[in-house]
């Protein structure tokens, strides 16, 4: 099996643990990425969503894993279609979350960018719809993101 092939796989069994727990694998992620990884999140660690910014290593990235579950509630986690290109994977699927604080849900796309070196994970950038994960996180439908800045 090629990299890429290799690299989808890791991908596909990862995100079905995800899913089938709701979110309580996250010694699993642990195990997939480097000990450099560099990751990112597209809230860019807005307020009431601060954990969803980047890290830099694998130890500070388990604080992502752990406030997701302190803060919210997995519905469903649908991968998708997995695109692979040499060390790239690019999943597409989608999510559905409950704010704990809110109970407001959030449904939207995700799609995933992974970059692999040396058999584990290197950089992972997460794309989402901010907007409505910001609504939810506040309890408001109608939340601008500016409005939340100046809030904070």
């Amino acid at each position: 099996m090629g990299s890429e092939a290799t690299n989808v796989a890791k991908l596909q069994e990862a995100y079905a643990r995800w899913s089938d727990t709701k979110g309580h694998s996250a010694d699993h992620w642990m195990g997939l990425v480097a000990d450099d990884i560099q990751f990112g999140s597209l809230a860019q660690g807005a307020p009431r969503v601060t954990f969803l910014k980047s890290y830099s290593n694998r130890d500070a990235l388990a604080d992502y894993f752990a406030a997701v579950l302190v803060d919210w509630e997995m519905i469903h986690f649908t991968p998708g279609e997995f695109v692979a290109q040499d060390d790239r994977v690019v999943m597409r699927g989608s999510m559905a979350w409950r704010n704990k604080h809110t109970g407001r849900t959030v449904e939207t796309p995700k799609v995933d960018y992974w970059r692999f070196a040396g058999g584990k994970a290197v950089e992972f950038y997460e794309y989402y719809d901010t907007a409505r994960v910001l609504a939810a996180a506040c309890g408001d439908t109608h939340v601008a993101y500016a409005d939340l800045v100046k809030t904070a």
